[in-house]
């Protein structure tokens, strides 16, 4: 949650014209990429920070499947599979010739190594349920591997793909969370704690090279000193830009680029679905009713962001677009709260974590159900806090947050999870959709799941947080979208 390949990009360093009289060519193969938060450590096996993935995914580490920048999953270090007939069975065929930046070689025993480590009893992995479903690995022979499932599921290559899934060696696993080790197109350089890491082009990669020779990550946590690191061109790249109020004069400057696109990150009004009086679905609507969404984009993303009517990206291909079934009405709403029994409104709380998204849109969603007779306390709550009282004791009326992990509606399918929802239905829609691996009738079980929670106003969905990034004029190849916590920069290079 917020703060969780077929042919790579071809290309080559791209030279810059000297000023001086020699009129050498000087190839710009370098990048600084600025960020906000600092990985706590550069393992992505072991902790669910998303700064790590940010580094590491597919520049440092790879796994069996990776995600390419429109949330396609695509072959990875295994460059084929075969699946049985009863969908229990896939059998990965790994590329030849891959080798660790030690030197050392992959091969299946460092995947049935990377799995039985993700999925064993004392696993520190975030992502553990990825894994839960395996019931044996086997080295088939040194290219081979045999992963066999307790039950069939579908959505197996797109897990495989998640940053918590990367292969790592036995050899070099003691050191990972200070000295990574990895198969991808970069290689760990240094890390200035505090400051910044360095990663450098490995010259065996097994793939396309990188094009870029070294690559920099700065920790910037400040938005104005993110703004002025920017504007003084002291970093070339700043991800997921902190201060959206500025990047109207980074559009206007022609020495820069601004980069918008979607992530996984569903922002939703957060409903307590079995605290009274929330467990009414009448009441649920009408808070959907009396939400105006684009007010909350405006005024607390400035603009940025995407409307969403569901749990869903709408840059994922079975995205369904239902904002019309939860517009903004708040004559409707005050209706539906008096069919509920409630004509003069009622009160409840209103948690709101740290971000600027939450504590800026928490107060217009506050003063937006004033006007259909819900109070809202609101109540500030530090990250820790939020996991205690909200995330874990379930103790809440309402709450906002982004949900940033790639394609997970199928938290709706766990009556326990924080919001409580609990249906039957979609509980058994969501198993048979891990039981399926046709795509055309995944695509129609995923709108139709959708579909239900709109139906049932779960939660009052809010928007699509926008990936806004910013980047000189000259770097091509970034990620517009972030269909996964990634800076992937193997396909990243200068433009002439």
């Amino acid at each position: 949650m917020q703060h969780i390949r077929f042919v790579r990009g071809l290309g080559s360093a791209i030279a810059l014209s000297a000023s001086l009289g020699a009129g050498a060519a000087l190839a710009q193969s370098d990048i600084t990429v600025a960020m906000q938060l600092e990985p706590p450590h550069m393992d992505p096996t072991s902790a669910a920070a998303g700064a790590i993935d940010n580094v590491v995914y597919s520049n440092v580490f790879e796994g069996l499947t990776r995600f390419m920048g429109d949330g396609s999953v695509v072959p990875g270090l295994a460059e084929s599979w075969d699946i049985s007939e009863d969908g229990l069975t896939y059998t990965f065929h790994l590329h030849d010739g891959v080798t660790f930046h030690d030197g050392t070689t992959l091969d299946a025993g460092d995947v049935k190594f990377s799995l039985d480590r993700a999925r064993a009893e004392d696993s520190a992995n975030a992502q553990k349920a990825l894994f839960a479903g395996i019931a044996d690995v086997e080295v088939v022979d040194p290219l081979t591997v045999k992963v066999t499932l307790s039950e069939p599921n579908g959505s197996f290559l797109f897990n495989m793909a998640w940053g918590d899934a990367v292969i790592v060696a036995p050899e070099s696993i003691d050191a990972i969370k200070q000295t990574p080790v990895g198969t991808g197109a970069f290689k760990f350089s240094q890390w200035v704690q505090g400051d910044k890491i360095v990663l450098e082009k490995n010259p065996a990669y097994w793939g396309t090279p990188a094009m870029l020779d070294h690559a920099t990550f700065k920790f910037i946590s400040d938005p104005t000193a993110a703004f002025a690191s920017m504007m003084a061109e002291d970093v070339d790249v700043f991800v997921s830009f902190p201060a959206p109020e500025n990047l109207p004069q980074f559009e206007a400057d022609p020495r820069f680029q601004v980069l918008i696109g979607s992530t996984e990150g569903e922002t939703i009004l957060s409903i307590n679905n079995k605290q009274p009086p929330f467990d009414n679905v009448l009441v649920r609507e009408a808070v959907a009713h009396a939400i105006d969404r684009q007010a909350i984009i405006d005024g607390a993303m400035f603009g940025y962001g995407t409307p969403i009517g569901s749990h869903f990206a709408p840059h994922n291909p079975a995205y369904v677009d239902l904002t019309g079934q939860s517009a903004f009405d708040p004559e409707k709403s005050k209706a539906l709260l008096a069919e509920a029994g409630f004509p003069d409104g009622f009160e409840t709380t209103l948690h709101l974590p740290p971000p600027s998204y939450a504590r800026r849109g928490g107060e217009i969603i506050a003063a937006q159900l004033a006007q259909v007779g819900i109070k809202a306390e609101i109540i500030n709550v530090e990250w820790a806090q939020w996991l205690e009282t909200v995330f874990r004791g379930k103790s809440f009326g309402l709450s906002i947050v982004s949900h940033t992990e790639p394609m997970d509606i199928g938290i709706y399918a766990r009556p326990e999870y924080y919001f409580q929802y609990d249906n039957p239905a979609f509980q058994e829609l969501m198993a048979t959709l891990d039981a399926t691996t046709d795509p055309a009738k995944r695509t129609e079980m995923l709108q139709q799941a959708q579909k239900i929670i709109a139906d049932d106003y779960v939660n009052g969905y809010l928007f699509q947080f926008a990936a806004m990034s910013v980047a000189k004029a000259g770097v091509q190849g970034l990620w517009p979208n972030a269909p996964t916590q990634a800076v992937d920069l193997t396909g990243v290079s200068w433009a002439e």
